[in-house]
């Protein structure tokens, strides 16, 4: 009796202990276990090592090299184009890794005769010569922008002309007309003087730099295509004009005189009277406009530079 009482409390703790056991069939794989800090998926990134760090600071350092290192005035370039002011002519050198300086010549020169303008014949000359001296900064040092002040130490440019009217046509000059006689035709001769300042400042910027900074530049291509733009602060043209010939108007009578007598009321007097006070007014109003008083400048060209040393 006893024994059976044993075997049943045996038998009612093995089916609660299967019952408590989650149903599996014999072919289904077990679980994947959690993955534990000791696993690589847990595993924190590892540190950079001595050497890693060591060969990166080597590669930003080679980075920084690629730019060549001059020595001032080791280097220089001769280039030419052309330029609102004329043919133009550059030459060249390094200061530092920031500056090159720089001189700059234009030349133009052009002459037109026989031209027919309003019943004058006209010949005329337009004649264009500068010289100056620039400082090319570079902010960015390896690429080609830059800002560029400097001075105009040379300035001749200026147009002229020499224009005979025909008999019986006329010229107004302060409300009065004046008519060219047929016997020796009224001669006008004008200049425009655009060098009121012989020694102009410049302000210009433009893209290229003609004196190589890095290292690629200087083994493969030693050719640069500069550009700039900017103004010379020329100041205000002056305006000259002459008469000369025999002219005839009205004194009130109409009446025919050579301009060279300047008697108190001859027909010379009259003139060169209507003459200044024209050109009084012509003055007063292009010394009120500040384009009057610039020059344009716009060049293009082609550059190519020597190392006088080798760079560093």
């Amino acid at each position: 009796m006893h024994v059976k009482r044993t075997l049943a409390l045996l038998s009612l703790l093995i089916l609660a202990a299967a019952s408590a056991l989650p149903a599996q069939s014999p072919g289904t794989p077990a679980a994947p276990k959690p993955a534990t800090p000791t696993t690589p998926a847990a595993r924190p990134a590892a540190k950079p090592t001595a050497a890693q760090i060591a060969q990166s600071q080597a590669a930003a350092k080679k980075a920084k090299k690629s730019e060549v290192h001059l020595k001032p005035l080791s280097s220089i370039a001769f280039g030419g184009g052309m330029s609102l002011i004329g043919v133009n002519m550059q030459a060249s050198t390094n200061l530092n890794r920031y500056l090159n300086l720089r001189g700059t010549g234009n030349y133009f020169t052009y002459t037109a005769n026989n031209l027919n303008v309003n019943n004058f014949d006209v010949n005329g000359k337009v004649n264009l010569a500068t010289a100056g001296v620039s400082v090319d900064y570079f902010p960015f040092p390896n690429h080609g922008f830059r800002i560029s002040p400097g001075v105009l130490f040379y300035n001749q440019n200026g147009v002229s002309a020499t224009g005979t009217l025909s008999p019986t046509n006329h010229i107004t000059l302060n409300h009065q007309d004046i008519y060219s006689d047929s016997t020796n035709p009224l001669t006008v001769g004008g200049y425009v003087d655009l060098n009121a300042h012989k020694q102009a400042f410049t302000l210009t910027t433009g893209w290229g730099n003609v004196i190589p900074r890095k290292h690629q530049d200087q083994v493969s291509s030693h050719l640069t295509f500069p550009f700039e733009f900017g103004l010379a602060f020329t100041g205000t043209p002056a305006l000259n004009l002459t008469l000369n010939g025999d002219a005839c108007m009205y004194t009130p009578t109409f009446t025919c005189d050579n301009l060279t007598d300047t008697t108190p009321g001859s027909v010379g007097a009259q003139a060169q009277s209507d003459l200044n006070n024209q050109l009084g007014i012509w003055r007063a109003d292009v010394n009120k406009q500040w384009y009057y008083k610039v020059t344009p400048i716009v060049s293009f060209g082609i550059s190519y530079s020597f190392n006088l040393r080798q760079p560093q």
